[in-house]
C-alpha cells in the first residue's frame, strides 16, 4: 500500500519508498513490484507518470489521471516551472550555501545504451545547495577517529541523470548510501555503526501550478524510518522540526 499524499480528480501523488522502481523495466526483469502498477491497482484507475525518481531515492512522485493532464504537467517539467526540494545526508561538513554550475558528461546506461552510436555529451547542470546542520560522531570510519556529516537541502535547476548524487560527489561530500558515486567505505561504516543502509536522498517537496485549477500546489513527503533513525542518532531531530518543510511524520 503506497502512501498517497495528494489526490483529486486530475492528479495523484505518492511518497515513493526507497528501493522501488517507478515502472516495469527490462533492465530488471526479476522485479515484480512497481510504483505505477501498485498505484493503479490501489486507486482503481490508470495513472500517467510525470517524472521519475531513481530506484534508491524516496519522496514525492507525481502522476496524472489523464493523458491531457499528463501533457500539461510534462510541459511544466520541461520548462523548469516546478520547484523540487531534496534533502540528503552527506559525508563531511558543508559550510556554505552555494549555486553549483558544473557540467556533467551524459551518463549512459551500460545495458540500455550499449548500442548508442553517439558519444556522451557534456550537459549543463546547476544545483543550489545549503547546509542545515552538522554532526561529528565518535566513530572511526575513515582515517580519522571521528566522522563528520551534514544534512543539506538541494534544489536542482536542471534535471540530469544522477545529477544530485554526482554533484555532491564532485564537491567531495558524497551522499551516504550512494553505491555508484559515493564512498563505499563510508557506506559500509554507516551500516555498521548506525544501522542505515539506504541512499540518504529524499525528494521532500514538489511545488507546481495545478494544470486545471491554476492553484499553486505544494506536496510534501515525510521521511521514512531509516531517515528518522539516522536523524535521531545524529541529534538533528529538533533542528529538523524547526524547518519550514514538514518532513517529520506526524507519528514522531
Amino acid at each position: 500500500m503506497l502512501e498517497i499524499i495528494y489526490q483529486d480528480e486530475f492528479v495523484v501523488a505518492v511518497n515513493k519508498p526507497a528501493g522501488m522502481l517507478v515502472h516495469r523495466s527490462w533492465l530488471d526483469s526479476k522485479e515484480t513490484v512497481f510504483v505505477m502498477q501498485t498505484l493503479r491497482d490501489q486507486i482503481g484507475q490508470h495513472v500517467y507518470p510525470i517524472h521519475r525518481l531513481d530506484r534508491p531515492t524516496s519522496g514525492v512522485l507525481l502522476f496524472a489521471l489523464s493523458s491531457e493532464v499528463a501533457r500539461l504537467l510534462a510541459e511544466q517539467f520541461e520548462q523548469h516551472k516546478m520547484e523540487k526540494t531534496y534533502h540528503a545526508v552527506v559525508r563531511g561538513y558543508v559550510t556554505d550555501a552555494q549555486r553549483l554550475d558544473y557540467p556533467l558528461l551524459e551518463e549512459l546506461d551500460k545495458i540500455a545504451d550499449k548500442h548508442a552510436s553517439k558519444e556522451p555529451k557534456l550537459q549543463d547542470c546547476v544545483t543550489h545547495y545549503r547546509p542545515l546542520v552538522t554532526a561529528e560522531c565518535p566513530v572511526a570510519i575513515g582515517r580519522y577517529e571521528t566522522s563528520r556529516f551534514s544534512l543539506v537541502e538541494l534544489k536542482p535547476e536542471t534535471g540530469r541523470k544522477h545529477q544530485l548524487r554526482r554533484h555532491m560527489s564532485h564537491l567531495r561530500h558524497p551522499i551516504l548510501g550512494d553505491s555508484k558515486h559515493g564512498d563505499l567505505r563510508q557506506n559500509r561504516g554507516v551500516v555498521e555503526h548506525f544501522g542505515v543502509s539506504r541512499l540518504m536522498l529524499h525528494a521532500s517537496q514538489l511545488v507546481f501550478i495545478h494544470p486545471i485549477t491554476e492553484e499553486q500546489i505544494s506536496l510534501v513527503a515525510s521521511w521514512d524510518a531509516q531517515w528518522l533513525s539516522l536523524i535521531e542518532q545524529f541529534g538533528w531531530l529538533d533542528t529538523v522540526k524547526s524547518l519550514d518543510i514538514n518532513v517529520i511524520n506526524h507519528a514522531i
